[in-house]
């Protein structure tokens, strides 16, 4: 024992868990009055997020909801969900955000799988809820949303209500004076994220206080977030609870933009309105953007800083970017690392290179996040780093604090996924000699169609089901709008004939909408001696 080891023990006085809920906090104690939450016609100070955010948990404290107990959540970008992700962590409780494109089998699943006590659902998705609800093992306390702000031009309509009562009631059972409790280790579950699944069911990820509180302050350095950042949610919160930014913006005391649906006109008037200075989104929010009509864009004085973590953007949309005033940040990362934890830190003197050296440059995905310990491309049987010479291909590891705790019931996924000491993205990529690293392929042919993730191998087992299909073969296709959609090669049984709207039709009765393939070719789907496909030549085909 070192002459620092004694009597210099940990005590409340010198040691509290880290958790992103006194961000929250803190903003409301030194900004009360500065605006926390725009919605529509709603202006919601932080003194208020704060007492709502309070108030939710104590009326779940109240209907018995606690410590490592899970509270789902099927909700838009609106102020419910930013209160979700605060008042359910301070009852102590786990927070799933669901994904509002899924299917009601899936929602069953994660709502059994998590065994969730209660849900609260917004009521443009009551109809999906309510089927998954029949189908799911448990049963939960169900609180409807009813947003006072939907807007009367909606693409979508309000559902009739599903639940035992309704969220401003729920609110109203508990007292916004309500003394929460720090988490007792900062290892304790703060939320869990649901996969997409490779194969078979998804696997629930599950996020600890400690990296979601890391990655608050590293969102804020990465994004450049000073001064009073105001952000625009066009990223889903559902995803990786957006990327860790529902508690960010309380460090620098930023405004929360709330949107339901990602429109052109409605993004442009909160950008010139509001004085948005960042947002997050998937190739298509930029595509909508730079594609919109003239009569939907707005004139602001501000850069806006737009950070994007799917494929990297082709130099077309990224100067079409450049010339609207949005800076593009390029980030990378996984549901298992709290969403981006890597990023494409450009350096000022890579301005002066020539075109295809500058876009090569924006291609690469980039360095380690300040919160993150270690990045590396290795040889995933030999676990050896690869060289960094820009070509040798290995799997992308990461080793941190803002890795999760593992995935949910599922031992032998959590041991798999951090094989010898380092998190295994199933990403495969090069390391360049700066230390930059840039994908190559994605092992596991996971397909990012604006910005969810989607398996190949669910889509292939679902044409596999039509009566015509002998053999199925799914890859990613670029595309300018999406970034990637699914494209199938069908081999059809001898005598047998299907169209290809006939197969997309039949996929659409079994899978989200989103995850149906844009295009059917039919052709002799290649494969070794060993009948394995061969997903590369394929990926050649394609261009063909």
């Amino acid at each position: 024992m070192g002459i620092y080891d004694e009597h210099l023990d940990r005590n409340p006085a010198n040691y509290q868990p880290l958790t992103p809920l006194t961000f929250l906090s803190r903003a409301a104690m030194v900004y009360p009055d500065r605006v926390a939450i725009v919605h529509g016609s709603l202006r919601r100070t932080y003194r208020d997020f704060y007492r709502r955010s309070c108030q939710l948990a104590s009326a779940l404290a109240k209907r018995g909801v606690g410590k490592g107990e899970t509270v789902a959540v099927m909700l838009s970008n609106t102020p419910a969900m930013l209160e979700a992700h605060h008042g359910v962590p301070m009852a102590g409780a786990v927070l799933l955000s669901i994904n509002t494109r899924l299917d009601a089998d899936i929602i069953a699943f994660q709502l059994d799988h998590s065994e969730t006590k209660l849900v609260i659902v917004d009521r443009e998705f009551a109809g999906t809820m309510a089927e998954a609800l029949k189908k799911a093992n448990v049963e939960p306390v169900v609180v409807d949303y009813d947003d006072p702000d939907f807007p009367d031009d909606a693409p979508a309509q309000k559902q009739a209500m599903i639940g035992d009562l309704e969220y401003e009631a729920l609110l109203a059972e508990g007292d916004p004076d309500f003394t929460w409790q720090m988490p007792g280790d900062e290892w304790d579950a703060i939320s869990l994220n649901y996969t997409s699944g490779t194969t078979g069911n998804p696997k629930g990820v599950v996020y600890h206080h400690r990296g979601a509180a890391l990655m608050g302050y590293a969102n804020i350095v990465a994004a450049g977030m000073t001064g009073h950042p105001v952000y625009l949610w066009t990223l889903p919160m559902f995803h990786c609870n957006g990327w860790c930014f529902p508690w960010t913006l309380a460090v620098q005391a930023g405004t929360h933009v709330c949107l339901r649906w990602v429109r052109a006109k409605a993004m442009y008037d909160a950008i010139a309105d509001h004085g948005v200075t960042h947002l997050c989104g998937a190739p298509i929010v930029m595509a909508t953007l730079i594609n919109a009509e003239e009569a939907d864009k707005r004139d602001f004085d501000q850069t806006v800083t737009f950070n994007t973590a799917a494929a990297p953007p082709p130099p077309s949309v990224l100067a079409g970017m450049n010339d609207a005033g949005f800076a593009v940040t390029h980030l990378y990362g996984l549901t298992e690392t709290y969403g981006p934890a890597v990023v494409n830190a450009w350096k000022s003197e890579w301005d002066e290179l020539e075109a295809p050296a500058r876009t090569a440059r924006k291609a690469r995905q980039g360095v380690r996040y300040p919160a993150l310990e270690d990045l590396a491309v290795m040889d995933a049987e030999t676990m050896e780093k690869v060289p960094a010479d820009g070509e040798t291909i290995g799997e992308v590891m990461f080793r941190g604090n803002i890795v999760m705790r593992g995935y949910l019931k599922n031992p032998d996924a959590s041991a798999e996924a951090f094989r010898g000491g380092w998190f295994h993205s199933g990403d495969l990529g090069v390391m360049h000699e700066d230390g930059y690293i840039e994908l190559k392929d994605r092992a596991k042919d996971i397909i990012i169609s604006g910005g969810e993730n989607i398996s190949s191998i669910e889509v292939e087992n679902a044409l596999y089901q039509h009566p015509a299909v002998q053999t199925a073969a799914v890859v990613a296709k670029p595309d300018e709008k999406w970034g990637e959609t699914p494209l199938a090669f069908i081999e059809l049984k001898p005598g047998k004939q299907a169209s290809a709207d006939e197969l997309i039709a039949h996929c659409r009765g079994m899978l989200a909408k989103f995850k149906c393939p844009k295009e059917i070719r039919f052709t002799n789907v290649p494969k070794t001696s060993t009948g394995k496909i061969q997903k590369y030549v394929l990926r050649k085909m394609m261009d063909d």
